[in-house]
């Protein structure tokens, strides 16, 4: 087309070439940047191995729906034992082993029955035991009236007739204003945790404990109880956040109305199973050990797809990326898939527990940790639980991550599993994977955690973003003076 004899260009063809110059100018920006920090090459190097072949998200698949749910003790979790350590083979980890740990073996049952009596509106509730509960006495119905409380010191300020013989709701829900979800869950886990008991001290026959999760849905989430040992146990069930509502709102409308409650849920023996380990020498230091994790079990409600599949997953990518790029570490790397996070701990303890008897006895060093156990959402950044200057050392990682959109370096709370290497000396780096957390609690411990709410690049990108952390680490560790 011609304006007055002059060539114009159209405006598709204007859009083309800017968009022509733009991508032109994106695809120089790596070399040189890579030209200019080895490390920035490095990182680019793993993003693009991760999202162009990765296989993290075809291994949740299978690790979900193949093997399933993974608690404590059950034959799903020895089958997932099995698998992750073929898989640590398959990618070429030196050496693998079991670190044997003896973890609980309970089962919820096949019934968690709950109805109200006394209200206009009587309904079935959603529940489902906490883990570790009782079942009810010889998994037959008990039935009582309501006592609603916010928190645990509530019940030791009533007279203890207004609780003997009755279910207490404990009704708190996470603080909404928190925009850490994290610590809104926080807040809010003493009364899952410690609930039951502080109810059968002050009398009651059983307890209903508000889902920890800010959705309003019928979903309940269960979780890990703590019985205190001098202290009568009473069944507890988690109710979903819209009946707990409901409830406590009939309960002031109806003060003498009654729930009902059946579960036949048990423990039974201790059982051994272990920590799944996979090693990689380092070609440098191969006394100072890096290790990296999340957990293997998992709650038996669902799949375990974010807690803590995408950890496990996050770690076995760890290996699989960094032998794709060609990658020779200095110190040697440790992938662990820990068992029993979820209702115990004992599988981090255990490790803490080998590491400081290794540490007591021979030359090696554990220098460094990291852990994935808040999901497989887009990576926001990382916790960190280390002295100043290391600290300080991780958060000068920040221009790095800043094209994968990785901005958070904050203290504090990397993780349980690795939790207990703080009390190691000298103290190693503690590292745990910050994804975004806003949707976490909507799946956490429920029957929705499952595969099909993992999103496949968001997986990969907290692959390559934990992969990442292990390279600097690496490259970046202080030596210490640690005979080879």
């Amino acid at each position: 087309m011609k304006v007055k004899g002059k060539p114009v260009i159209s405006s598709m063809r204007c859009t083309l070439l800017f968009l022509g110059i733009i991508c032109a100018a994106e695809a120089t920006v790596p070399s040189v940047h890579a030209q200019s920090n080895p490390d920035s090459a490095l990182i680019r190097s793993i993003y693009d191995e991760a999202l162009a072949h990765g296989e993290a998200y075809e291994n949740l698949r299978v690790l979900t729906k193949d093997i399933g749910h993974r608690l404590s003790g059950s034959p799903s979790a020895s089958k997932a034992m099995e698998w992750g350590q073929r898989i640590l083979q398959s990618y070429g980890a030196d050496s693998t082993w079991i670190m044997p740990v003896v973890v609980p073996s309970w089962t919820r049952g096949d019934r968690a029955e709950s109805m109200t009596f006394g209200s206009a509106a009587d309904r079935s509730l959603h529940i489902t035991a906490l883990g570790g509960s009782v079942g009810t006495p010889n998994d037959e119905t008990i039935r009582g009236r309501v006592v609603v409380v916010k928190e645990l010191d509530e019940l030791k300020r009533m007279p203890r007739e207004k609780v003997k013989g009755r279910i207490v709701l404990f009704n708190r829900p996470m603080d909404p204003v928190l925009i850490n979800t994290g610590s809104a869950y926080g807040g809010a886990i003493d009364q899952r945790g410690s609930g039951a008991s502080a109810a059968a001290e002050a009398g009651a026959i059983g307890a209903l404990v508000r889902s920890l999760t800010h959705a309003l849905d019928t979903l309940p989430h269960t979780g890990a109880l703590r019985y205190k040992e001098d202290i009568r146990r009473i069944p507890a069930a988690a109710i979903s956040t819209v009946d707990a509502t409901w409830l406590g709102r009939q309960v002031t409308e109806h003060p003498d109305l009654e729930v009902s409650l059946q579960m036949n849920c048990r423990a039974f023996d201790d059982v051994e199973q272990g920590n799944v380990i996979g090693e990689w020498r380092g070609s440098e230091r191969p006394n100072e050990i890096i290790t990296l994790g999340g957990h293997l079990d998992s709650w038996d409600i669902g799949e375990g797809a974010h807690d803590d599949g995408a950890g496990i997953v996050h770690t076995l990518e760890v290996l699989r990326i960094l032998k794709a790029i060609g990658y020779q570490p200095r110190h040697t790397i440790r992938f662990v898939l820990f068992i029993n996070e979820e209702n115990g701990n004992r599988g981090g303890k255990m490790y803490a527990k080998v590491a400081a008897e290794e540490q007591a006895t021979s030359s090696k060093r554990y220098v460094a940790a990291l852990e994935s156990d808040a999901g497989g959402f887009v990576p926001r950044g990382f916790r960190i639980d280390a002295p100043d200057d290391e600290a300080t050392q991780v958060q000068s990682w920040a221009s790095l991550f800043d094209p994968y959109n990785v901005h958070q370096f904050r203290r504090g709370g990397a993780g349980v599993d690795i939790s207990p290497l703080k009390e190691l000396t000298p103290r190693p780096v503690l590292l745990g994977l910050s994804p975004d957390g806003q949707r976490y609690f909507d799946f956490h411990h429920s029957a929705q955690d499952i595969f099909e709410n993992v999103h496949k690049r968001e997986l990969e990108l907290g692959a390559a973003t934990f992969a990442a952390a292990v390279v600097l680490l690496d490259q970046q560790l202080p030596i210490q003076d640690t005979p080879d």
